[in-house]
């Protein structure tokens, strides 16, 4: 099929100094947390200058619900000095289709500045119809990207009451693959874990989980969340983002890791998490400060972390006792 470039450029002001918005643009491995369609981006490579990146990012799509994952090979160029990132990606499942381009950040006061973005996208050529509805796309993906960075950005001057990272860990005497079984197979925690109620998972290509949990929350209500999940089981990786979260968070992404060793495994539940801030009088009452609501979540996920730990434990040290 033959295919032509169309180039799209767009620019929006933000209310947050340059550096500000730069640094947020250099840092893609904390995308997910500040950026909700982004489920993971892992660093491949990176000499300080260059770098290479896999991305997975979910989109909505007609008869996929929660969004169909897809994921893309990105290779950027960071220029500090002129507040610039060149970026080439290709998406894996279609070769061949490489979109490229440069984002630039100018200041335009101390606490101001301009987010430019110039892409340039391979697309096939098409019917007349499809080719407009194949460019309007790719236009608003430009601006689509520009309002993402810029709400994200605006948010500087709270970022560190709002972000909040922990993790809490467990040492299993026994193999990591029971461990990892007891994690990757979410769909039977309803009858396990206390707090969960119900599990719906949709595995659309091996290893990319779609799920839907309900849980108990506060006062008995059920709380349902919808998480993406990239399992990785020869580097005992389970890592996730919350696409749909409780209304107290504005952002939650985490990981699973196991670390072997010659008598067992040490299991790590890591959080990465942002608060929603309109949402903290609402939830906990009206004089609940950032402090007691950063409080608040850490208790709650690490005492479901703890269920979760504890029965990947009992689930591994069990079936060796078993086997002996």
């Amino acid at each position: 099929m033959s295919s032509r470039v169309h180039a799209g450029e767009d620019a929006v002001e933000v209310a947050a100094p340059a550096g500000v918005v730069y640094g947020l643009l250099a840092d893609a491995v904390r995308w997910p947390v500040f950026l909700p369609s982004y489920v993971h981006v892992e660093r491949l490579d990176f000499d300080g200058t260059q770098e290479r990146l896999l991305v997975w990012e979910v989109a909505d799509e007609a008869g996929a619900p929660g969004g169909h994952v897809r994921s893309w090979h990105t290779r950027r160029v960071l220029r500090p000095q002129d507040r610039t990132v060149v970026f080439e990606q290709e998406d894996q499942a279609r070769p061949g289709m490489v979109t490229s381009g440069v984002w630039t950040v100018r200041p335009a006061g101390e606490t101001r500045c301009v987010l430019a973005l110039r892409q340039e996208r391979v697309l096939p050529v098409l019917l007349a119809a499809d080719d407009r509805r194949l460019r309007a796309d790719a236009d608003a993906d430009v601006r689509g990207r520009l309002g993402l960075l810029r709400g994200a950005a605006e948010q500087w001057e709270e970022l560190d009451e709002l972000l909040l990272s922990f993790e809490d860990r467990i040492r299993v005497e026994g193999p990591a693959e029971l461990v990892y079984d007891f994690l990757y197979r979410i769909e039977g925690w309803e009858e396990r874990l206390p707090h969960v109620e119900g599990t719906r998972v949709r595995e659309d290509a091996p290893g990319v989980q779609v799920v839907l949990v309900d849980t108990c929350g506060a006062h008995g209500a059920t709380v349902t969340t919808r998480a993406v999940r990239l399992c990785f089981p020869h580097a005992g990786r389970i890592v996730y983002k919350e696409t749909l979260t409780p209304r107290l968070l504005a952002a939650h992404s985490g990981e699973w890791s196991l670390l072997p060793d010659a008598s067992g495994v040490t299991v790590v539940s890591a959080h990465r998490v942002m608060l929603r801030q309109d949402a903290v009088a609402r939830e906990l009452g009206e004089n609940t400060s950032l402090l007691e609501a950063r409080r608040h979540v850490h208790g709650w996920l690490s005492r479901a972390d703890r269920q979760a730990l504890d029965l990947a434990k009992w689930h591994a040290e069990s079936t060796v006792r078993r086997l002996r």
